[in-house]
């Protein structure tokens, strides 16, 4: 008995196709995570300059209030320098 198969064969355009779509879903995601590091967080030297600077902090509370305030200052003296 001979059974022929019943699944179309997929042409060369479908893989092409296929592969750009990927390519285009790749680059937009990679993009997307590199603007989001690099616009909405503080680089990570910033960010152990504020622990320094708080660490003298005894409670939790106080310290994570005096991050918040020394990172905004940071943000406010970057922005007013460009």
């Amino acid at each position: 008995m001979i059974v022929k198969p019943d699944a179309p064969r997929s042409s060369v355009a479908t893989h092409f196709v296929a592969a750009a779509l990927a390519a285009i879903i790749t680059v937009g995601i990679l993009t997307g995570v590199t603007e989001l590091i690099l616009l909405g967080g503080l680089p990570f030297e910033r960010l152990v300059a504020a622990e320094r600077a708080c660490a003298n902090r005894e409670y939790v509370s106080e310290r994570e209030a005096c991050l918040r305030e020394w990172t905004t200052l940071q943000r406010n003296v970057s922005l007013a320098g460009k």
